[in-house]
């Protein structure tokens, strides 16, 4: 996919999230609605002179770790957008911007600010406005804010009011804006030429003196669809001129080429020439003259871009892979592959069947793993803060599935049989083909809520990742859950090894409603736990109304009746029309967020990333884990590693801190945080040793004495 699609959706998705309904994006970063670029509008006179032109800035002041865009911004990102509200007789110009930096992100190239910055706008007041006339200015102003591992759209207003007067600037207002002023790039003063060769890289030729240094330079080009931002940069001297040679935007208009585009160029030292190149001659690159040193930043990372890229997309995609396969183990999707072993064990039409069912279960895992993928990648690119699992944050989901395992639970228990319902609703349990798949879209969607071994790691690099190369990371995984059955289908021998059809079938399957109907218990737990009480028993009152409608649709197939499925289908509308409105009718009640005896209180908190750093920097010992009731890994762990009196023993005679963070309900803050250390999902365990600059990432299954043995080393 081209770069420059990447970026036509990354604005699309952006422009979704600016409009004006819902402008309170600017608060959604997660830490307490906090804004990640400050913004403030700056006159440099108060009281400007009609007839005559001044300076307005607005000043950018990015938080440690995040930056904003140049006015184009690379392969991705989003220049800041500007909507004036002007008094009658003024007008502003367009921004002039200060010489950006580089930033690569895999394998495509921004061109970003990552400490304060001013833009500098022309406004100008016409000479009619009268002595002491009011001008009030306002703007409203949208922009991104970014890091390597989130973006979020922020917007601001921003007023101030002028009188016309004199024009007098103040001594310390011309200081700050001459300041301003010698960030911008200056004019090269001289008219540069392109050329195209090979009808796929341009050559860029610059007159100027080789008397000027060049350190680690960078020609940023203002036109759309003329270079590859990310493409390397290589630059030689020949006399006076310099020569650039890059690459062509896949983009550019063969038919209709451009005459002519701007740019800029920086010379590596803070200082930059912004230029004008026509089509014209341009000198070929020498071979032995000027080649910035050390290597241009652009050059370095297209050396080694392609290459990291693809290795990041291997190394995450194998992982993907072998954490699907382990995903099978895990306690939150075993019970549904209780299914797919009694269709595997009733099998009779030999290897064509048992392949096309193989295949059928791989496809309803692998697209299930690509929408969730896809969903996560375009809430993410615009700026919402999600990550694996996260519809299971949504209690509608879970109703929906308890719903779903209940009914299957009763099934395999013989209440009633779906044979006979020919509406659609065979789902999982059903035989054949398009039962396989519904038992594969079952087991995908169910597994959302694990995050095994190896998992963890590649789905976080997946969302780091270009959209394509992202999505074959989802694939991956869709396809490691689905692997030991697609090995079953087409490999006998494995198949041969499973237990022949016969009576102990129909005992097996009832003894294989318990795993379903405890996964069901389980949801409602959870449930219990995003839902006030009275949520909570209008949630039972539909589980309860759809085995009523399952109870009696089983009494009319054991009598033969006609429309034996009506009590079932009836009841199902009724619990799903239910599951969508019961909800969204009850707060969600608060969730305790210490479980720990109360010896420990004083020691357990939530999770606040500005209360970690300061406990850090006050030498604490600090275990801070992640944690959801809709994920088992997470309460195994905590019951056998965690919660325990020998951990909790420990810590208190260690003074260890226990920071906790739920993301039941979801949390941006929380997601934020688990994709710095490369999470998409839960859990999470970080152990904070005294003086450690970083942390020590423990593993996703909890030994019981890990944490106390951690505590016992402080002593």
């Amino acid at each position: 996919m081209p770069r420059s699609l990447y970026r036509y959706c990354f604005l699309f998705y952006l422009a979704l999230m600016l409009l004006p309904q819902i402008g309170a994006a600017q608060e959604f970063p997660g830490t307490s609605g906090e804004i990640l670029i400050k913004s403030s509008l700056i006159a440099e006179t108060n009281q400007p002179a009609a007839g005559t032109s001044s300076t307005l800035a607005v000043f950018m002041e990015p938080q440690s770790g995040w930056h904003g865009y140049w006015k184009q911004p690379g392969s991705i990102g989003l220049a800041p957008q500007f909507d004036w509200q002007l008094p009658d007789g003024v007008s502003v110009g367009d921004a002039s911007f200060p010489v950006p930096h580089t930033l690569m992100t895999g394998d495509l190239m921004n061109h970003v600010f990552e400490h304060p910055y001013a833009l500098l706008l022309p406004v100008e007041i016409d000479g009619s406005v009268a002595p002491g006339t009011t001008l009030p200015i306002t703007v409203d102003l949208n922009y991104l804010a970014c890091r390597a591992d989130a973006c979020v759209p922020e917007q601001s207003t921003l007023a101030l009011t002028l009188t016309a007067g004199d024009g007098h600037i103040t001594q310390e207002r011309k200081a700050r804006f001459d300041e301003w002023r010698r960030e911008l790039p200056r004019p090269l003063g001289s008219q540069a030429s392109f050329v195209t060769i090979n009808d796929a890289r341009l050559r860029v030729s610059i007159p100027l003196p080789a008397s000027v240094t060049l350190n680690d330079p960078h020609l940023f080009v203002d036109t759309d669809n003329v270079v590859d931002p990310a493409a390397e940069q290589i630059f030689s001297r020949e006399g006076d001129v310099l020569i650039v040679e890059t690459q062509r935007a896949n983009a550019w208009p063969v038919n209709s080429p451009p005459d002519a585009f701007e740019a800029l160029l920086s010379l590596g030292t803070g200082t930059g020439l912004s230029l004008v190149s026509h089509s014209g001659d341009a000198p070929a690159a020498s071979t032995t003259g000027y080649q910035s040193a050390p290597a241009s930043s652009a050059t370095i990372a297209s050396a080694t871009g392609e290459q990291g890229s693809s290795t990041l997309l291997l190394t995450a995609f194998f992982g993907a892979l072998l954490g699907g396969v382990l995903l099978n183990i895990m306690p939150c999707v075993f019970p549904i592959l209780s299914l797919k072993i009694l269709s595997l064990a009733r099998l009779t039409g030999g290897e064509r069947e048992a392949r096309r069912e193989a295949l059928a279960y791989t496809a309803g895992v692998v697209i299930v793993c690509l929408i969730l993928g896809a969903t996560i990648i375009a809430l993410r690119a615009v700026g919402t803060q999600v990550g694996w699992a996260f519809q299971l944050q949504d209690p509608r989901v879970i109703l929906v599935l308890t719903l779903l395992t209940a009914a299957i639970g009763f099934n395999l228990a013989g209440l009633f049989e779906l044979g006979s319902i020919n509406a659609g609703g065979k789902l999982a349990s059903q035989g054949g083909v398009a039962g396989a798949f519904w038992t594969g879209v079952l087991a995908a969607f169910v597994a959302t809520p694990c995050s095994g071994p190896f998992m963890a790691t590649a789905l976080g690099a997946a969302l780091v990742l270009p959209t394509f190369a992202a999505l074959t990371v989802f694939a991956g995984l869709g396809l490691g859950i689905a692997l030991p059955f697609l090995l079953l289908g087409f490999v006998p021998v494995l198949r041969r090894l499973l237990p022949r059809p016969g009576p102990w079938l129909a005992n097996f399957r009832h003894i294989m409603a318990i795993p379903m109907f405890l996964t069901a218990l389980a949801l409602a737990w959870v449930l219990g736990r995003q839902l006030s009480n009275n949520g909570m028993i209008a949630s039972l009152a539909l589980i309860m109304l759809l085995a009523i409608g399952l109870w009696f649709t089983g009494l009319r197939q054991r009598s033969a009746k006609r429309l034996s499925w009506l009590p079932a289908g009836l009841a199902a509308g009724l619990a799903l029309t239910g599951s969508a409105l019961v909800p969204g009718a009850f707060i969600p009640q608060a969730v305790d967020p210490n479980p720990l005896p109360s010896s420990a209180d004083t020691r357990s908190l939530d999770f606040n990333a500005n209360r970690l750093t300061e406990l850090r920097q006050q030498g604490h010992a600090i275990l801070v884990y992640f944690s959801a009731d809709w994920c088992v890994t997470c309460k195994i762990n905590e019951q056998r590693a965690i919660n325990t009196p020998r951990t909790q023993q420990a810590f208190e005679q260690a003074e260890v801190i226990t920071m906790k963070g739920d993301w039941t309900n979801g949390d941006p803050a929380i997601t934020t945080f688990l994709e710095q250390h490369g999470r998409s999902g839960v859990p999470l365990y970080l152990w904070y040793a005294p003086g450690a600059t970083e942390p020590e990432v423990l593993s996703q299954l909890l030994a019981p004495n890990t944490l106390s043995v951690l505590a016992s080393q402080l002593d």
